[in-house]
């Protein structure tokens, strides 16, 4: 597989891993958005919410609960914005499903809020 994630995730590339536990891990983005921008990576392979199991459900939601509890470490205290994009239209550029977290400045997208 020639996934960046997974050669990443099994140390192949490096990367500082600013979190980890069994289900995901959360890295800077190399192309930020935002003042502060994170990805959350769950550490099975799947490109889409459509391709999960109910097993990796489970351990995307125990991941998902997890961000708050990162908030101090990764300095979310002022708000944050979690973006899953999901195929070519939405901008996917990596195909292993990932969380971007933005923060650190006020996200002001007005395209959004159509």
């Amino acid at each position: 597989m020639d996934c960046i994630f997974c050669k990443i995730r099994d140390g192949v590339i490096p990367s500082e891993k600013l979190y980890e536990d069994d289900d995901m891990f959360v890295i800077r983005d190399i192309d930020p958005k935002a003042a502060k921008h994170y990805l959350m990576i769950p550490k099975r392979h799947y490109k889409l919410i459509s391709d999960m199991t109910d097993e990796d459900a489970a351990s995307f939601a125990r991941a998902l609960r997890k961000i708050p509890a990162l908030s101090d470490k990764l300095g979310l205290g002022g708000g944050y914005r979690l973006i899953i994009n999901q195929g070519d239209d939405a901008g996917q550029t990596v195909f292993h499903l990932h969380v971007h977290i933005l923060a650190g400045q006020p996200l002001d997208f007005p395209d959004l809020k159509k």
